[in-house]
């Protein structure tokens, strides 16, 4: 049983995404049809925000849909495409936007966790990185309640 289990499961996660696009927003033009799909693949849905406006079901994201393939109908290029989506909400709607100075922390945040991580684990997990000497020794008045408390006898202990 467990190994159907694990098989329906590699069988569900190796299927592709099913895409969101509706037939009635296919354009008849395949060329123009594919240059839809390419634009649409690196545009993000402000919805989900985790997923291309090709991949989400909602609204929002079939109306930018509409709009890349209103634009390519009309004769525009891919680029001049992008540029209109991009004036209309910014560079968070790129799924991979540009690097520059706006996008700065953006791109370099990652970079910062990943040292800080490192940083962390070589100060704290390399050897001879252990607390100090005798920190954690007990007084001798420590000592003496601690064998009071439990019981016992002086000669036994180590």
């Amino acid at each position: 049983m467990r190994i159907l289990l694990l098989l329906l499961v590699a069988l569900l996660t190796s299927m592709p995404a099913a895409r969101a696009v509706q037939p009635d927003e296919i354009l008849r033009d395949a060329g123009l049809e594919t240059r839809a799909r390419a634009i649409s693949a690196g545009l993000r849905c402000l919805v989900c925000q985790n997923q291309s406006i090709d991949d989400s079901d909602a609204p929002l994201a079939r109306d930018l849909r509409l709009i890349v393939r209103e634009r390519l109908v009309a004769g525009d290029s891919d680029e001049a495409v992008t540029s209109f989506v991009v004036a209309r909400y910014g560079d968070f709607v790129l799924l991979k936007p540009p690097f520059g100075p706006a996008t700065l922390v953006l791109w370099l945040t990652p970079l910062l966790v990943l040292a800080g991580a490192a940083g962390y684990l070589l100060r704290h997990l390399r050897p001879g990185a252990t607390v100090a000497a005798g920190s954690d020794a007990l007084s001798p008045e420590e000592e003496a309640h601690l064998q009071s408390v439990l019981k016992v006898p002086p000669d036994e202990k180590t």
